[in-house]
């Protein structure tokens, strides 16, 4: 009894660590959603402070086109879905892990016949074989999705150092050219302040639950965003006390201009608190109330042409790797 034990808690445990959480932490946070305009479909360029960037779960303006198809933060599209139980893997893994565990019920061990050759060690050694032949044909098909870098090699001379917050972006990693309707644009001190003034705002905004602000701040697509993952929040009855965000370093990525818009990513490594909070007693179930977390990310903003530094607003959020 007590090996049958084992493995089925060895097994729930796999599963459990190839699941995805449905806890929003800060604003956009575990998602990369938004629109870089004509550049949404190449990764930003690199810089010393997030040398990998993640591209977007869904395509840019699908919240726009389908509201509530997709939950923010989460990629329920392509081969593997949304995580665990989702998708051709997912239906794979939990054939393998539902087989097991009736093998272990019904007393034929995690694989029925194998029991009487196997130890204990080689049920765990079975395990561990399929999480790795999972884990690489996740990150064969990842990398087969995986937009290339745009822009010249990595190397190129420093951009000016504008706020003792920010240090030199370096120029991007190397990849294809950018788009041909793009032009790049200088981005000033007083850009760079409003970015980092827009991280502490939106993050605070989003802590109170502002829609209204939030709305001023970001794109009409980023704030569909931010409203869903709120009321998401609200039906799972806990509220996301994100405050006191607080930039620690940052880069330029990007600056650009194309028909319609100006467009800047910047990098930036940032500490925040981050309590997830129970509605009704208060009491903090995730993340933490006085330690504060740090987080890299890149922020994109956009701003009419022409527009001044606090005309900038939040038009994506992606995750670093």
């Amino acid at each position: 009894m007590s090996r049958k034990f084992f493995v089925a808690a060895a097994t729930i445990l796999l599963a459990a660590t190839l699941s995805v959480g449905d806890a929003y932490a800060r604003a956009g946070g575990g998602g990369s959603s938004g629109s870089r305009g004509s550049r949404s479909f190449s990764m930003p360029s690199a810089t010393p402070t997030a040398p990998r960037v993640s591209p977007f779960d869904r395509a840019p303006g699908a919240s726009r086109l389908n509201p509530g198809l997709q939950r923010p933060g989460v990629n329920t599209g392509g081969l593997f879905g949304g995580g665990f139980g989702r998708g051709l893997m997912g239906g794979l893994m939990g054939g393998l892990l539902g087989a097991g565990l009736f093998g272990l019920l019904f007393g034929h061990g995690l694989f029925g016949g194998f029991s009487g050759i196997f130890s204990l060690l080689g049920l765990l050694l079975q395990i561990g074989l399929i999480v790795l032949l999972v884990r690489l044909a996740i990150g064969f098909f990842r990398r087969q999705r995986q937009p290339a870098y745009a822009g010249a090699p990595y190397g190129g001379g420093p951009a000016p150092d504008y706020s003792a917050s920010y240090r030199t972006a370096s120029a991007p990693v190397g990849g294809g050219p950018a788009p041909a309707a793009t032009t790049p644009i200088d981005v000033d001190k007083a850009d760079y302040d409003s970015f980092e003034s827009r991280l502490s705002e939106i993050q605070d905004a989003y802590g109170r639950g502002d829609l209204v602000t939030l709305r001023r701040l970001t794109t009409p697509e980023m704030a569909d965003e931010f409203a869903e993952e709120i009321a998401a929040n609200t039906r799972r009855g806990v509220v996301d006390k994100v405050s006191g965000a607080k930039l620690i370093q940052g880069d330029l990525s990007e600056a650009w201009q194309e028909p319609g818009a100006e467009y800047a990513s910047v990098a930036m490594r940032y500490s925040v608190l981050n309590p997830i909070v129970d509605q009704a007693t208060g009491r903090v179930v995730s993340g933490s109330a006085t330690v504060p977390q740090e987080v890299t990310e890149v922020w994109t903003f956009q701003r009419p042409p022409g527009g001044s530094a606090q005309d900038w607003r939040l038009s994506a959020i992606q995750q670093t790797h």
